[in-house]
């Protein structure tokens, strides 16, 4: 009667066991999530993700002798995605402010940019945040620079991203996107686009950082450890060339 007890509990515990195994949760593996539509942080060149947040994002992971698997998924939904445990980590440009502090567990930062006001070029009206009052954007609804827009006064046009803002703007559609100088220079530079312009700052630098769950410090404090390695030893500053002709990463 013991070995068949015996018997059953060894069942049930190898049944367990390849169950957990069968879930993917690998410890060696280190699942992000980022949009795969935010050039020059997070696109598809040629079939293959790639970009500024994913060359940091896998440059960490060497650091810590993990491999990297990145999920993409809009923006509006990365959050949702991390709180649900689908991945472990967001690398997508993920603006530092109080609120987002408050409820997850943000690196130390790797990018500084300014936020710019983008126009159509023949816009005259428009020069700086008080302009933008009772005229419409374009804008990621849960970015960082939705609010900044919102709280001068536009109504907000939902969009997933930064390319299909400038769409709606060329296309007449709305009055102006509010993001950062870095996504619109790569934009102008890898288009040539001279219909579009920044016609005003709003007088905010922002610093973006990866985000964890709360209960995952230990992976942020992993991070930042293996950001000031890359940092002291120069691959931050290299990856920031690569893109922008300038280090970004200070």
């Amino acid at each position: 009667m013991r070995r068949k007890l015996f018997a059953a509990v060894l069942a049930v515990a190898a049944t367990a066991a390849l169950t957990a195994c069968g879930s993917g949760d690998d410890p060696n593996v280190l699942k992000i999530g980022t949009e795969g539509t935010y050039s020059p942080f997070s696109f598809q060149d040629g079939g293959k993700l790639t970009g500024y947040d994913i060359d940091v994002a896998e440059a960490v992971a060497g650091k810590l002798g993990r491999t990297v698997e990145f999920v993409q998924a809009p923006w509006d939904s990365l959050f949702a995605g991390l709180e649900s445990k689908r991945f472990d980590l967001v690398a997508n440009q993920v603006s530092v402010n109080p609120e987002r502090s408050q409820k997850y567990s943000l690196s130390q930062p790797y990018t500084t940019s300014d936020g710019v006001i983008v126009t159509k070029s023949d816009n005259s009206a428009i020069t700086g945040l008080p302009n933008l009052t009772g005229k419409t954007c374009a804008q990621s609804v849960t970015s960082n620079w939705n609010k900044v827009a919102e709280g001068a006064g536009c109504k907000v046009e939902g969009v997933p991203g930064f390319v299909e803002a400038i769409t709606l703007l060329k296309q007449g559609r709305v009055d102006a996107t509010v993001n950062d100088n870095l996504a619109y220079n790569e934009y102008v530079k890898t288009k040539n686009d001279t219909s579009v312009k920044i016609a005003g700052k709003t007088g905010e630098t922002t610093k973006q950082a990866f985000a964890a769950r709360k209960d995952d410090q230990a992976l942020t404090d992993q991070i930042n450890k293996a950001l000031d390695e890359l940092r002291a030893d120069g691959t931050l500053a290299k990856i920031s060339d690569k893109y922008f002709g300038v280090d970004v990463s200070k």
